[in-house]
């Protein structure tokens, strides 16, 4: 059986096969979960969801199946390998503990660098202590370590061309005094993976490996001195492990699908990069520093770039004296079925022109929730839409505002997304509050105006 089937089969049983199984659900579930408070903002944002939570965890799986697969089979072809006592298993350890210190440091590029760093001094220190060098753990093979890195990199980028402008939940900045509409993108996939480890001949773990590989002929594609003697000397199983790869952006001069395609392209080139220069490990523990500091300062680099770009650009989702422009539209609302898309322009409702979407209903109750929408699309085409609004909804499209009370301001910034939404709620519930009275004002006073018009008419 070749070895490319080999690698396939633990994959599928890393999804399958109990206990990794039951770590493989509940990650579908924390994912589950995580999606439906992402649908829940927008509903509030919105009146209405973008997306549902089981299309948003649907595309998370079987992506993640698929990117897990591709990224296995890429490792072993090119005969990436570690040895039981690298601590390669410590990698997806260390990234959980960096997501608790801060959640994009979940990447692989920290948590990689990190473990490199202490095999680097323990390999360092054994020159002064005898002891060190007969260290269990953190024997990592620096090259393929930073390969490993670089092709699940290769492996986000593509995720998240594909699938990382889902479940994004707009948003709005002020710059120069202007509002901005904008988004915020945030996707994880959880990935099955397959991953070569060499054992000693002699070790007793032997005894629970059921198969070892067969080499083939042109096997591995990336040759080094360590590799080829832990091949040489060792039996090679393939071993089963999970891994989350995580994406967080945020843009206001891209839609959400251009911000994904650009972010997914600086992605890629990392990984690829990262890759080619992994090759500067094999001239010795110098070679091995210099790697290890460049992965996540490349990183780091990358992420930066990203934001200068963004900050050069030309806003996209901003409204002027001309109309309002439309940030997001529900799967449900009405004006997508008159092709109404996001980006277009809010010229006027019923004649009339307006600041924010609360002013919109307000003119709708004027008419009786006749609509007759005057939109200027993308390409510049201005078209009146004729639709009767449901006065127990709302329009399912979010307008950009011209400007924003100071108390209606939510900020987001260094806040959980529990306080966000009870922010949104009470704001949700203050307005609603402030519309009853309004009414119920309303309503007192047509009562005085028609009992002073009988008491005119009893005089009379």
């Amino acid at each position: 059986m070749s070895l490319l089937v080999y690698t396939l089969r633990n994959v599928a049983g890393a999804i399958v096969a109990p206990p990794l199984v039951f770590l493989f659900i509940t990650l579908i579930i924390m994912l589950y979960v995580k999606n439906k408070k992402i649908v829940a903002m927008q509903k509030i944002i919105l009146g209405g969801s973008v997306n549902s939570s089981i299309e948003l965890t649907l595309s998370q799986f079987v992506l993640g199946i698929i990117a897990g697969c591709i990224g296995s089979l890429i490792l072993t072809s090119l005969g990436v390998v570690f040895s039981a006592n690298s601590g390669i298993e410590y990698l997806f350890i260390i990234s959980i503990l960096l997501m608790f210190i801060k959640p994009r440091l979940i990447c692989f590029s920290y948590s990689g660098a990190v473990l490199g760093a202490i095999s680097i001094l323990i390999k360092l220190g054994s020159q002064f202590i005898p002891e060190l060098a007969n260290n269990m753990i953190f024997n990592i093979d620096i090259l393929y370590l930073v390969i490993f890195i670089g092709v699940f990199h290769i492996i986000e980028g593509l995720l998240v061309m594909i699938d990382g402008d889902r479940g994004a939940v707009p948003v709005f900045t002020n710059r120069d005094g202007k509002i901005l509409g904008g988004y915020a993108l945030k996707r994880y996939w959880a990935l099955p993976v397959a991953i070569m480890i060499a054992i000693a001949m002699n070790d007793s773990s032997l005894k629970y490996i059921t198969e070892s590989i067969q080499n083939p002929d042109w096997w591995p594609l990336i040759k080094s001195s360590s590799g080829l003697s832990l091949i040489a000397g060792s039996a090679i199983s393939i071993l089963p492990f999970y891994t989350v790869l995580g994406y967080s952006s945020i843009t206001f001069t891209r839609s959400k699908r251009e911000k994904a395609l650009v972010s997914g392209i600086y992605i890629l080139i990392y990984g690829i990069i990262l890759t080619v220069v992994a090759q500067i490990s094999r001239f010795g523990v110098f070679g091995e520093i210099i790697v290890v500091m460049f992965t996540p300062f490349a990183h780091e680099f990358m992420l930066e770039v990203q934001v200068k770009s963004e900050e050069k650009r030309k806003p996209k989702f901003l409204s002027d004296e001309e109309g309002l422009v439309i940030l997001d539209i529900t799967k449900d609302s009405q004006v997508r079925k008159f092709g109404v898309d996001v980006g277009s322009k809010i010229l006027s409702i019923n004649n009339k022109n307006i600041n924010s979407e609360a002013e919109s209903y307000s003119i709708l109750k004027a008419n009786w929730y006749n609509a007759v929408l005057k939109v200027k699309d993308s390409k510049g085409v201005v078209r009146e839409i004729q639709f009767r609004h449901n006065k127990n909804t709302r329009l399912g499209m979010l307008l950009v505002p011209r400007s924003v009370a100071k108390e209606d301001v939510i900020p987001v910034n260094d806040n959980s997304f529990k306080t966000v939404l009870s922010k949104f709620k009470n704001s949700e519930h203050k307005e609603k509050y402030k519309t009853t009275e309004n009414e119920k004002e309303n309503k007192i006073n047509e009562d005085k105006i028609n009992k002073d018009e009988e008491n005119k008419d009893m005089k009379l």
